[in-house]
């Protein structure tokens, strides 16, 4: 074939490639699924009412203080609880904690993938080069004729050039399939980041709450230990119960057993947030040892609605719909691989015998010409190849139906828990008001002979249990509103790690 016919040829595959912008395979369409406005599981702001059955009621709609959360409300939440340890712990992270590092590294290995495939679109070119020495004695069957011996060089050196010419796709649907799994990597990257930072401000509040449950414990303790002491100063001088100074010796004790499990839960978290904010643990006890006098219960909120939206734009849901569109270019690379590929390979070199004439013109070679390849038989492997990237197709758009289920689901539970809440700390607050009154009134009827020490007993420890547990419900509203703010999405993306302060002790 002439050279003439041949760039004909070539060009006529050229024009082909480009005006065929169809590829084989499913064009991909992000799922809709629509559910409509759910209702919203709200107990109410809890007041002073009360329902026949003794319970509080929830505010009318117009009576509720409550403010309502919005997509500025989650942004950044921490700043919320306007503590600036919480946000130093926050903002650290970005930058140290090495599960996100790592989830960040992925994100690099995705956008190299990336890189990669837009590769095939570009011709793939070679360069070698070789020089041969080679000798034949006259004795050999080469030389026998001649009855000389031989000596020969030979040089060359040139380019191998090979193009794929893209016309049913495959190439393009290996890049859609790349851009995909790089858009999946950079929500999961988001993705643990809403995690990390929800599980700081969890680990964070549950810290506060053990070190007020000790602070909790200790005042009891002491009062308790202030009891045992009047009534052993009284025994010793003959005119105290025995019965009374046993009774108060064991409520003591009991007590004082109680801080060494909340003294390990105290450690654990602070192990846990030097980890999670990438420092050694230990690092941070003097940091974190000590109880700031401060609240870190703030106003209530409250959800309008559930929008479906929303739950679309968590990060986690766009991760699975971003790998389902990724899978879908995938059954097209799959599909592509039933069809002819066409190439156009071209070689351009130097080949000469003699290494001074190398570099002139009449030892210059080249070629050009068309290439096909069609795998008409692989004993069915390649319709296999496409069946099970399609049954993944399928299993993968499945994942991410269940991923906004599960983020309606996560974010219903959380807005239960925080909401439901608020009301047993109200009845909390009342039962611990109304033990404080019972300690002093059992107190006042021991010392005057009306009541035996039972009544003392049973109010310092009801006093006790209750205070604990309006502490832990204080604690449980902040992680709850926690969790609710991680379902909605956590807020916005992190700051740059550049950017992001180092924890100091």
């Amino acid at each position: 074939m002439k050279l003439t016919n041949q760039i004909s040829l070539v060009s006529a595959l050229l024009f082909a490639a480009g005006c065929g912008m169809w590829a084989v395979g499913p064009d991909y369409e992000k799922p809709q699924v629509s559910v409509g406005l759910l209702a919203v599981p709200d107990a109410g702001y809890p007041t002073t009412n009360k329902t026949a059955t003794g319970e509080f009621k929830a505010a009318a709609t117009n009576d509720d203080p409550r403010a309502v959360i919005t997509a500025e409300t989650i942004r950044a939440w921490w700043a919320q609880f306007r503590d600036p340890v919480l946000t130093e712990l926050v903002d650290a992270a970005v930058s140290n904690n090495v599960s996100y590092l790592m989830a960040q590294e992925r994100l690099v290995q995705a956008r190299w993938t990336l890189v990669g495939s837009a590769a095939a679109f570009m011709p793939s070119v070679t360069m070698d080069g070789t020089y041969t020495r080679t000798g034949a004695h006259r004795f050999t069957s080469s030389r026998w004729a001649t009855g000389s011996n031989y000596h020969g060089d030979h040089f060359s050196s040139g380019f191998d050039a090979s193009w794929e010419i893209d016309i049913f796709g495959g190439v393009r649907r290996s890049y859609e399939s790349a851009a995909a799994s790089l858009d999946a990597a950079a929500a999961s990257v988001e993705n643990a980041w809403v995690s990390l930072a929800a599980e700081i401000g969890s680990q964070y509040i549950t810290l506060r709450t053990s070190q007020e449950r000790l602070r909790v414990a200790r005042t009891n303790l002491k009062l308790q230990s202030e009891t045992y002491d009047i009534l052993k100063s009284r025994l010793d001088s003959g005119i105290g119960d025995e019965l009374a100074v046993k009774q108060a010796k064991y409520n003591v004790e009991q007590t004082r057993a109680s801080i060494p499990n909340i003294l390990a839960i105290e450690e654990k978290c602070m192990n846990g947030l030097a980890i999670l904010v990438g420092v050694v643990p230990g690092s941070l006890h003097g940091k974190l040892s000590s109880l700031p006098d401060r609240d870190w219960l703030v106003a209530p909120q409250r959800l309008a609605e559930i929008p479906l939206d929303a739950m679309r734009d968590r990060p986690d849901v766009r991760a699975a719909e971003r790998a389902l569109a990724a899978q879908s270019a995938a059954v097209g690379v799959a599909t592509s691989m039933l069809f002819p590929k066409f190439y156009i390979n071209g070689s351009l070199g130097l080949d000469s015998v003699e290494a001074a004439k190398f570099f002139r013109r009449d030892s210059f070679l080249a070629s050009i010409g068309p290439s096909f390849s069609w795998p008409i038989f692989q004993g069915g492997n390649l319709i296999a190849n496409v069946k099970k990237a399609e049954s993944k197709m399928n299993e993968l758009a499945l994942a991410y139906e269940l991923a906004l289920q599960r983020a309606v689901e996560e974010t219903r539970n959380a807005y239960s828990a925080y909401t439901q809440e608020y009301h047993r700390y109200q009845s909390l607050q009342g039962a611990v008001a109304a033990a404080r009154a019972a300690v002093d009134i059992s107190n006042d009827l021991y010392k005057n002979g009306l009541k035996d020490f039972n009544n003392v007993l049973d109010a310092q420890r009801s006093l006790l249990t209750l205070e604990e547990a309006l502490v832990i419900s204080r604690g449980s509203i902040s992680i709850d509103l926690i969790a609710l703010y991680k379902a909605l999405g956590g807020g916005v993306e992190p700051p740059p790690p550049e950017k992001s302060a180092e924890v100091s002790e």
